[in-house]
């Protein structure tokens, strides 16, 4: 466990310097890359009720708020059209997407007439699974991502979901019916809260196998510093100790064995064996994190993060700002981040070994550096701590050591991500000031 520990300290440590953002002045993103293919990311931070350990940017839905706010989103998704931008992929992150049902078709639909979209993406939650969502949505949206987290009725109400959505037995239910409607629907889920026994993590793993749905996604339980006091209150403690156990149990339940469940698209993200190929969408991204499609993407919205040219760009968290920057004709960039030629390697060498294989010939074409001369301690690192199965001249694959190695790597990278943004939030002023949590009143 001590490496572990020294990799996870390491990391945040890195994180904490690197992912520090600056005020800038820029009204909008940087023009297109002719040629390159892009996705784009749409922000909605409208939940019903706030979970106590999400650190995205979310706002308690109020329906005059929110019409305001389509409104403008599919403004500044019109933006990028000026800019040279072309989509052939959408993800729809929340807060809650399908929240309107209409404003998110009416968008869907915009984007469709205008760019040249192949694949929709969008997240849910497990109340929207029922009509005229799912027939509304069917064929409009190819993947449909559900946050369940788990199945067990007690994580449930300590999460403040039992009420919002369900139990667990009807949430099940739920995917079963709706996985006919879609491609391709993901089952989101997270492992080691402080009170998940292992009894609680197998049933939840039972009902993966058992739901139908065609993905699964299991990340660890990962929190930001603004939301780590109340996740501590309701949910208790973190315990990293038991998430290597919790880790080998998800993965060698659904993809272990001679003739496993699902196969891993990447570290935590397993797709099911025997998928219907005919219903899959050509050339379209059949993982459900955007980010390990696409090297760079545009993000809209309040509270998005996007990635271009080198640079994260924060759009403001305050709905104010946003709305009145998008009626002034400009984006609402409130800070951004000049990453390093290092920070660029750092995140390549993480994503792709995230997805399971890292390309050395492509590294060293992007990079002009072979891995090894780029990144010598963090190879040196990992070679000494087995991680490696496979590492040739082309190619880098992991061990089972290796993969929870990375599955650290990426917990606090998202970690830190989520520090970035508590950066944005902490510019607020007056009432969003504070980050808001299940009973919709400000954290103290």
């Amino acid at each position: 466990m001590l490496s572990e520990r020294f990799l996870t300290k390491t990391v945040h440590t890195l994180l904490k310097d690197h992912l520090e953002m600056s005020p800038t002045n820029e009204t909008h993103l940087p023009p297109a890359k002719p040629g390159q293919k892009y996705m784009l990311y749409l922000h909605v931070p409208f939940c019903q009720r706030l979970c106590p350990y999400c650190s995205f940017n979310r706002y308690p839905f109020h329906e005059d708020m929110a019409r305001h706010y389509f409104t403008n989103l599919r403004r500044e998704m019109m933006m990028l059209k000026d800019l040279g931008y072309d989509f052939e992929s959408l993800y729809f992150g929340g807060g809650t997407p399908t929240i309107m049902l209409d404003e998110l078709c009416k968008t869907i639909d915009l984007a469709r007439e205008n760019y040249s979209i192949k694949d929709v993406a969008v997240e849910t939650n497990p109340n929207h699974l029922v009509e005229p969502w799912l027939s509304t949505l069917s064929g409009r949206v190819q993947r449909l991502s559900v946050g369940v987290q788990s199945f067990d009725d007690r994580l449930l109400k300590q999460m403040d979901r039992y009420e919002k959505y369900g139990s667990g037995e009807e949430i099940f239910d739920r995917i079963g019916n709706a996985a006919t409607y879609f491609d391709s629907l993901n089952v989101d889920m997270i492992f080691n809260f402080p009170s998940q026994t292992e009894d609680i993590l197998f049933n939840d793993l039972e009902k993966i196998v058992e739901c139908g749905a065609q993905q699964a996604t299991f990340s660890p339980l990962y929190v930001s510093h603004a939301t780590l006091r109340k996740m501590s209150e309701t949910l208790g403690i973190m315990d990293y100790d038991k998430e290597r156990r919790f880790y080998q149990i998800v993965d060698g339940v659904l993809a272990g064995g001679d003739d496993p469940f699902f196969n891993r698209s990447t570290l935590w993200t397993f797709t099911r064996n025997h998928l219907d190929a005919s219903k899959l969408v050509d050339d379209a991204p059949q993982i459900e994190e955007y980010q390990t499609n696409y090297d760079e993407y545009p993000a809209i919205g309040s509270g998005s993060i996007a990635h271009l040219n080198g640079c994260l760009y924060v759009n403001t968290f305050s709905l104010d700002e946003y709305n009145e920057a998008i009626e002034a004709g400009r984006m609402p960039i409130m800070g951004k981040r000049q990453l390093t030629r290092h920070d660029l390697m750092c995140y390549r060498f993480l994503v792709d070994l995230y997805k399971l294989r890292l390309d050395k010939d492509k590294f060293r074409k992007d990079f002009g550096v072979s891995i090894e001369q780029g990144l010598p301690f963090e190879m040196a690192w990992m070679i000494a701590n087995g991680a490696f199965a496979t590492n040739n001249a082309h190619e880098i694959t992991l061990t089972p050591r290796g993969r929870y190695y990375v599955v650290v790597m990426y917990r606090e990278f998202l970690s830190g991500m989520n520090n970035l943004r508590d950066q944005a939030r902490h510019a607020l002023t007056g009432v969003e000031h504070e980050l808001l949590f299940g009973d919709g009143t400000p954290e103290a």
